[in-house]
């Protein structure tokens, strides 16, 4: 049992995609996608989402290469995350996020979701795939 939940982070340039456990951390919810504007601005979105929905702990994706090596967005995922990590003093977690983005795009044309709308909540979508993920990992441990 958790006392409090989990957030799962899908860092991008532009957005990040944010989902949230369920207090028992058995599933994965989209919250929102947050508009990527500065480090400070995007950093005091998530604490407010931290505060709200009592998060004790955070899940990023990681962007790697196909062969496992981290490329550029990688370490700019890890100096994003260790500085959200710096100023909320919750640990961040990292989940290999390969192919989350695709299952997305997936799910969301099996859902019959229309490209134009996939646009606005493929990361939030992208963010739960990561998290669940995480979440089912932990529970077969």
């Amino acid at each position: 049992m958790l006392d409090g939940r989990i957030m799962g982070l899908d860092v991008g340039d532009k957005t990040i995609g944010v989902a949230v456990s369920d207090l028992m951390g058995l599933t994965a919810q989209g919250v929102k996608t947050v508009r990527r504007v500065g480090k400070k601005k995007d950093i005091e979105a998530l604490k407010e989402i931290i505060a709200e929905r009592q998060v004790n702990k955070i899940v990023s994706g990681l962007p790697k290469n196909m062969n496992g090596t981290l490329g550029p967005q990688g370490e700019k995922v890890i100096k994003f995350c260790d500085l959200l990590q710096e100023q909320t003093g919750i640990k961040v977690e990292y989940w290999d996020e390969r192919l989350s983005t695709v299952a997305a795009e997936r799910t969301l044309i099996e859902g019959n979701v229309r490209r134009e709308n996939r646009k606005s909540v493929i990361d939030m979508v992208a963010a739960v795939i990561i998290l669940q993920g995480y979440l089912d990992r932990q529970r077969n441990f």
